[in-house]
């Protein structure tokens, strides 16, 4: 006798539900660490932060980021899921609320390295979830629901955050966010007290081989999600200025548009998760399939080069629509190479060392320069990865074709910045490279920044 359809709802709502909460808990990471991006443009203006001190807070969420990806993914692997999420989301959560009652560039800084770090457990803990409560069969569709968490919160944060700004300011914004934290954490102290969830799951892991860290297959994980994903960092943190400053876009105007390019990111996961699946399909070796999908979506970010070319603000967000499909795809791709072929039984761990080292693309080594003009030890680690996206670095300190006479001062302004870079041997834009040159006399505007360097 086949089971009633309100039945088989039940049954499948109580399956898919562990990683569907772990979807939330993607989705509220995101909306957090991007409100401070949307809302840049304000934020600056009233609290007196520059475009450099800026970057610098962005680094401290991303150097956090990076190096509490693998740190929660090897503690989550081995206590499980739900004391570990329920530690990390707590801790994010104050830090995210806590950015309502800031005013200084170092105050700013140190809530934004312990956001970073919280929530460096997101997607270790959404792939250790799946692997803790679904079946092997269900996994690769369990770890796609949970990861689409993060390019949700990336196209709702805009459509949430923009009108709580509207009414209530922006420091009324991040104590929303907060809440919603605390909402999840609820959630979770339910959801979580499943039998499969309260078990700590550690036996796997350390009756599975040892990781073996000299494993090229572990390194070529590690470098191909770090340079795929470095299109999602930057358009993530930058877009918001370069559309207020570049484009001349108010706070409410790029809210309305910032959750197109997100857009492609969630696409770009059901679409590229399906291709693999569909390609792996009965082969006995996968690893020609990642390897072609690789350099196919290699080739698909190159687009994003041109975009500081665009023509009409339409085409630039075509642009980056397409380069988040693409980068979302990378993700994908890696993880289902990572947890086929590399090492199934740490996936909190692989998840981790992937988040991590695309969350190095944050570190905008534009404005980390010490001050003997010397580079910081993330900007040596992304120099190589730098100079192959450098028409990203173009994207944020190039002026929309707006007369001939600016595109002709920022194209001397751009040689010089080459030869400068050539001289001293690391990639670097000035932070005042962002600031709009005054088109009535761009030659006089360029000279005083000419000058500093």
């Amino acid at each position: 006798m086949s089971k009633p359809p309100s039945r088989k709802l039940r049954d499948a709502a109580a399956v898919w539900a562990p990683a569907a909460t772990m979807l939330l808990a993607s989705l509220i990471s995101y909306i957090d660490r991007n409100t401070l991006a949307l809302l840049a443009p304000t934020i600056l203006a009233e609290c007196r932060l520059s475009a450099e001190q800026y970057g610098w807070i962005l680094s401290a969420f991303s150097v956090a980021n990076m190096a509490g990806n693998p740190l929660w993914g090897r503690w989550l692997d081995r206590a499980g899921a739900r004391r570990g999420m329920g530690v990390a989301v707590s801790l994010w959560t104050a830090a995210n609320a806590a950015h309502a009652f800031l005013f200084s560039f170092w105050s700013f800084a140190a809530a934004r390295a312990l956001l970073g770090f919280g929530e460096g457990a997101t997607f270790p803990g959404g792939l250790r979830t799946v692997v803790q409560t679904l079946p092997e069969g269900l996994r690769s569709r369990g770890a796609a629901l949970a990861y689409s968490g993060g390019s949700l919160g990336a196209v709702l944060t805009p459509v949430i955050v923009t009108p709580i700004y509207a009414a209530f300011g922006w420091r009324a914004a991040f104590l929303f966010t907060g809440l919603i934290g605390g909402a999840w954490l609820l959630l979770w102290g339910r959801v979580s007290r499943r039998a499969e969830l309260r078990a700590l799951h550690a036996a796997e892991a350390r009756q599975a081989e040892r990781l073996e860290w000299r494993d090229r297959r572990l390194w070529a994980f590690v470098a191909s999600y770090a340079l795929g994903c470095l299109p999602l960092a930057f358009v993530l943190y930058q877009a918001p200025l370069y559309f207020g400053r570049a484009w001349g876009k108010s706070q409410t105007e790029i809210g309305a548009v910032l959750w197109i390019p997100p857009l492609g990111w969630e696409c770009g996961y059901f679409f590229w998760g399906w291709m693999a699946d569909r390609l792996a399909r009965g082969r006995a070796d996968v690893v020609p399939v990642f390897r072609w999908l690789t350099l196919a979506a290699m080739a698909g970010t190159v687009p994003l080069a041109f975009g500081a070319r665009a023509e009409s603000f339409g085409g630039l967000l075509v642009s980056l629509f397409w380069a988040m499909f693409i980068a979302g795809g990378n993700v994908i791709v890696r993880l289902a190479y990572a947890t086929r072929v590399v090492a199934p039984a740490h996936a909190g761990l692989m998840a981790g060392l992937g988040a991590g080292s695309w969350g190095g693309g944050g570190v905008d080594d534009a404005r980390v320069r010490s001050a003997d003009g010397s580079a910081g030890v993330g900007c040596r680690l992304l120099c190589g990865s730098r100079r192959a996206f450098g028409g990203l670095q173009r994207l944020a300190a190039a002026e929309p074709p707006l007369c001939s006479a600016r595109r002709r001062t920022h194209e001397r302004f751009e040689q010089f910045l080459q030869q400068r870079r050539a001289r001293i041997g690391v990639p670097f834009v000035l932070a005042e490279a962002l600031r709009p040159l005054d088109a009535a006399q761009p030659a006089a505007a360029a000279r005083p920044l000419l000058h500093r360097l």
